[in-house]
């Protein structure tokens, strides 16, 4: 019963380099952030979120000033796209119960 629980929840789906980017789109629009990077006029979006990859991993940040400097958002590092994954849900899942409150 718990292997079929497992399957039906998506804990053992494969997660994508689409499927993060999806999420990060879902929480850019979610915080009202820019959805892009840069701006028509080649600036950087202060707020936006992004995925960085390197090392074999891939960690979550977010533009924090015009000269297109990030922030880390978990203090994880570089690490499984479903551990980020995770984590993306996690946060999503708290930024709408903050602002239901």
């Amino acid at each position: 019963m718990l292997n079929q629980h497992r399957l039906t929840n998506g804990a053992n789906m494969r997660i994508t380099e689409k499927d993060l980017g999806i999420l990060v789109d879902r929480l850019n629009k979610l915080t009202g952030s820019p959805a892009s990077y840069f701006s028509e006029d080649r600036k950087t979006n202060i707020g936006h979120y992004c995925l960085d990859w390197a090392y074999g991993g891939v960690q979550l940040q977010r533009v924090c000033n015009e000269c297109g400097g990030v922030s880390v958002v978990f203090s994880c590092g570089y690490t499984t796209k479903r551990s980020v994954y995770d984590l993306i849900h996690a946060y999503i899942k708290g930024y709408e119960l903050a602002k239901d409150l």
